[in-house]
């Protein structure tokens, strides 16, 4: 399957919770472990006039770190964050935002990850690292 089908097919099943914030996964690359997700975020997901609200940007970055694994590693099922540490840098205004997520390191049933976002203007405005559970499929 060629990388523009799997990431059509990546972007047809986005859950809910990304597709309010119009996600879009951009770009993997499977062998290094990493994903690139966009994100255009609407005022309705702020405070403080056009700032978005912290929960929201921590979605983007997971989402990013999660997706670099989905698409280096075809059995996996799920992966349930464990832990998750988020360091606001920058505030993230509404508009578009690109979340980076990698893969440091992955064993059978556990992964460590990092991400990164980039605010509309251009800078870091957050990063993260998350410890995850590796669910696979089952083989049949």
């Amino acid at each position: 399957m060629s990388k523009a089908e799997k990431l059509k097919i990546a972007n047809a099943h986005l859950p809910p919770c990304l597709q309010v914030l119009h996600g879009e996964l951009l770009d993997f690359d499977d062998t290094a472990g990493t994903a690139e997700m966009q994100f255009d975020v609407s005022e309705q997901f702020c405070h403080s006039v056009n700032v978005v609200q912290g929960g929201n940007v921590t979605v983007m970055l997971d989402a990013a770190m999660s997706h670099a694994l989905f698409m280096q590693q075809a059995d996996v099922a799920a992966i349930p964050t464990l832990e998750l540490k988020v360091s606001f840098l920058e505030p993230t205004l509404a508009g578009r935002s690109v979340a980076r997520g990698k893969v440091v390191k992955c064993g059978k049933s556990i992964a460590f990850l990092e991400g990164s976002l980039i605010n509309p203007a251009g800078q870091l405005a957050a990063v993260a690292s998350a410890t995850a559970k590796v669910v696979r499929k089952k083989a049949d």
